[in-house]
């Protein structure tokens, strides 16, 4: 069979450095470029100008949270949406919140424990394996989904910040997470041989005493139970008492989580709409709240983010936060960035073809907090980020509603918010995505 060469010869290598030397626009970008970000560069004016933080309908009250250098948006975001509701019932001050940390430790030791039971479970497979292999990727990883956080408040409740405030290690999780890391991996090895004997359980429990021991000098330890009394804006001193994590939960919450499903936007052929995914091997909590999502087309989906809003309740949500993203000003939208302007090439493509080639997946999960409708349709979006008070509109972040559209993957909507329709779905059995699908992304 006769086959054609594709290795660059010089011949080609030097028509490539004439046609760019012979136009003029790649050579300015070329000096623009290698001095100044090219984010700056490719900022689109008209849509920075054009873009202000008013909106019709807006519920926070509250100040912004500050993941720092970590990857608990997702606890964060679900923390904020249930700490701006207590807030309100409560007349708290605006600063106050849930703690993070604690969230953060027992989902760490979740995840130690789903990973061991896995690599039980798989220990008939190769090390190669691509399930096995994703999972020893990142064992124990920061992120997380909207039902990994309700598996996380209904076994071990919520606290208030000052019973389990922040360490270095929750605040700076790198160093921690590497230890972390290669204790799992090395206990993977130990489940796995331990399998071939019927001790893989007593592997299990002996890695795990090491991944606790672990987390506790990282970031303490978890109360069993703390003192809940305060002064609200009234100026009225409140004492609930020594209440337990779950105790404090059902007297303090507003609204079950357990109650709120994900909706996801997936427009790739092999998705339909109306039908319900899981992923395999995706979760925290062996034996918690299993992951699913319905499929649903981005028109109904933002209707339903809209109506909770105007209502309001803020949603929480999972999207793509650094494309077409300006951080310092707090902005996105779709066109924000003129890459190919700028370049002088094509770039464009769509949300199905982002998600078939790996270009676009949920990375962020924030809070929708207030819309601006005009005539009854979206035009932008407030939304609340875990990025600390010192960016955008004091943490508060401005979408237009074009970036909706491309970048928003998923919502986690109350039931009663959904249609007979969507409401029947739910039911459907789910179709199972492997761990590497784009829908198993963690936020």
């Amino acid at each position: 069979m006769n086959t054609v060469s594709t290795a660059l010869d010089q011949a080609t290598l030097n028509s490539l450095s004439e046609r760019f030397a012979s136009d003029p626009a790649a050579r300015v970008a070329q000096n623009a470029v290698t001095t100044t970000s090219v984010d700056k560069l490719s900022l689109d004016r008209g849509i920075v100008t054009s873009i202000d933080i008013s909106m019709s309908n807006k519920v926070d009250t509250w100040k912004a949270a500050n993941q720092k250098q970590s990857g608990r948006c997702w606890l964060f975001s679900g923390l904020n949406f249930l700490r701006g509701q207590v807030i309100g019932k409560l007349k708290l001050d605006d600063g106050f919140e849930f703690s993070q940390n604690y969230q953060h430790y027992w989902d760490k030791l979740e995840k130690a424990n789903w990973f061991l039971t896995a690599m039980t479970e798989l220990a008939d497979r190769d090390l190669d394996d691509r399930t096995v292999h994703q999972l020893l990727a990142d064992p124990i990883g920061d992120g997380g989904q909207w039902d990994m956080f309700v598996s996380l408040v209904k076994k071990y409740g919520v606290v208030p910040k000052y019973a389990m405030p922040e360490t270095e290690s929750s605040s700076n999780t790198r160093a921690m997470n590497k230890q972390l890391a290669a204790i799992l991996r090395r206990g993977a090895l130990l489940v796995r041989d331990g399998a071939t004997r019927g001790a893989a359980d007593e592997a299990r429990l002996a890695v795990l005493e090491q991944i606790h021991r672990v987390l506790t000098i990282h970031l303490g330890t978890p109360p069993t139970s703390f003192c809940w009394q305060y002064r609200d804006k009234d100026k009225n001193f409140v004492s609930g008492g020594e209440l337990t994590p779950l105790e404090f939960a059902k007297q303090v919450l507003t609204v079950d989580v357990a109650d709120y499903v994900c909706l996801v936007n997936d427009p790739r052929p092999s998705s339909e709409y109306l039908k319900t995914y899981t992923v395999d091997q995706l979760g925290n909590v062996v034996g918690g709240r299993p992951i699913l999502y319905l499929n649903t087309e981005i028109s109904q989906l933002k209707k339903i983010v809209a109506d909770i809003i105007c209502a309001g309740r803020p949603v929480w949500f999972g999207c793509d936060t650094v494309q077409q993203s300006d951080r310092e000003r707090g902005i996105w939208d779709a066109a924000l960035h003129d890459y190919e302007g700028l370049y002088g090439i094509e770039m464009g493509t769509t949300k199905a073809d982002r998600m078939l080639t790996g270009e676009s997946l949920m990375t962020h999960a924030m809070l929708f907090t207030g819309v601006d409708l005009v005539d009854g349709t979206p035009r932008r979006w407030r939304v609340e980020n875990s990025w600390g008070d010192d960016k955008a509109d004091k943490g508060f972040f401005t979408m237009n509603d074009s970036w909706f559209d491309q970048y928003v993957f998923e919502v986690a909507v109350p039931k009663p918010a959904l249609s007979a329709e969507q409401l029947a779905a739910l039911d459907i059995e789910p179709r199972v995505l492997p761990l590497w699908d784009p829908l198993g992304a963690l936020a």
